[in-house]
């Protein structure tokens, strides 16, 4: 991650510097670039390609933005969204707090949370001996609920963090035949447990696994979901203006999917870093062999607010009550 880490820092000193200096010296810029004449266009590109000269490093290696929409794509298609604004949910609570009683019941396990407002209606749930009626009403964990008589309490919730190594399938069809990513956290808990979604056989990096559906789906919500960012390495160096593509948006099997940043990682274009909030299965892989790439390696590093900290390749840990509830407020 420190190479990351020092790259956006990096990164965003340049882009500051030359978006600054783009105001001052052309403060009639602003229009797109498909509104500009094509000979200015055309003027532009060679000034783009020079090279620079001896001891002066390349702005080109790192947040390379093309002069125009021109260059041919290797494969795939861009697709611009319409101006749709992202409705941010309201975060989850954190862990622990007050719920509603309806919810209490539906994560014990006896209904679901509609029919939890039935059997509320009707009189036979009780809070701390006290019958209660009305809707929206809030219990904590160690208040005493019962239906029909009968104590109930929710079942624990377990968030575990694991660091795939490769080789280890994801989906449990495929696990029943060949090695599968269960077989690591087994142990983890009695707890049965899922991922939140998944990586490929060959992919390795940080997979997310818990009994918290309502977590769950927050985590994979295509606009709002949790951002994972991934390293990806390449057999051949990446064109600056597919990042671009990347970020702007390209189409992959019949689905829209853009990057919510992109950077280069080493200095040979071979290593980049793309930063995303879709959760369809080997996205990150996808998207480049989208532009006709030859993908080497996929690593997860991040999940949102988490990292490969304190856990190794093939090892799992317990996310702790903060990691949690920091989960949940950024979902």
């Amino acid at each position: 991650m420190e190479y990351l880490c020092l790259m956006k820092k990096q990164n965003s000193g340049r882009a500051g510097a030359r978006s600054s200096q783009a105001s001052r010296s052309k403060p009639s810029d602003s229009r797109s670039s498909t509104n500009r004449p094509d000979s200015s266009r055309s003027k532009s590109k060679p000034e783009a390609g020079k090279r620079s000269g001896p001891g002066k490093k390349s702005d080109q290696k790192t947040n390379f933005r093309p002069d125009g929409p021109g260059g041919k794509p290797r494969g795939g298609s861009t697709f611009r969204k319409g101006g749709k604004p992202v409705i941010r949910q309201k975060p989850l609570a954190a862990l622990g707090g007050p719920m509603r009683l309806n919810r209490f019941i539906s994560n014990a396990g006896v209904c679901s949370r509609r029919e939890a407002d039935s059997l509320i209606e009707s009189g036979v749930v009780t809070v701390n001996g006290e019958i209660i009626i009305q809707m929206g009403h809030k219990v904590n964990i160690s208040d005493s609920v019962q239906v029909g008589g009968v104590t109930i309490r929710p079942e624990a919730k377990r968030y575990i963090l694991l660091n795939k190594p490769k080789g280890f399938g994801t989906s449990m069809a495929d696990a029943k035949a060949r090695r599968g990513v269960h077989e690591l956290v087994q142990k983890a808990c009695k707890e049965e447990i899922r991922s939140i979604d998944k990586l490929d056989r060959e992919s390795t990096g940080l997979m997310l696994f818990t009994n918290d559906e309502e977590l769950m789906v927050r985590l994979n919500h295509p606009q709002s979901g949790a951002a994972k960012l991934y390293h990806v390495i390449l057999a051949e160096r990446v064109q600056p203006n597919h990042l671009e593509q990347l970020k702007e948006g390209i189409i992959v099997d019949k689905g829209f999917v853009k990057a919510t940043e992109a950077e280069f990682a080493n200095d040979e274009r071979t290593h980049i870093g793309l930063k995303l909030t879709s959760s369809r299965s080997r996205i990150a892989r996808r998207m480049l062999e989208e532009l006709s790439y030859h993908v080497v390696k996929v690593d997860r590093v991040t999940i949102g607010p988490l990292t490969k900290k304190d856990v190794p390749r093939g090892s799992f840990r317990h996310l702790t009550e903060a990691e949690v509830n920091l989960l949940r407020m950024s979902s």
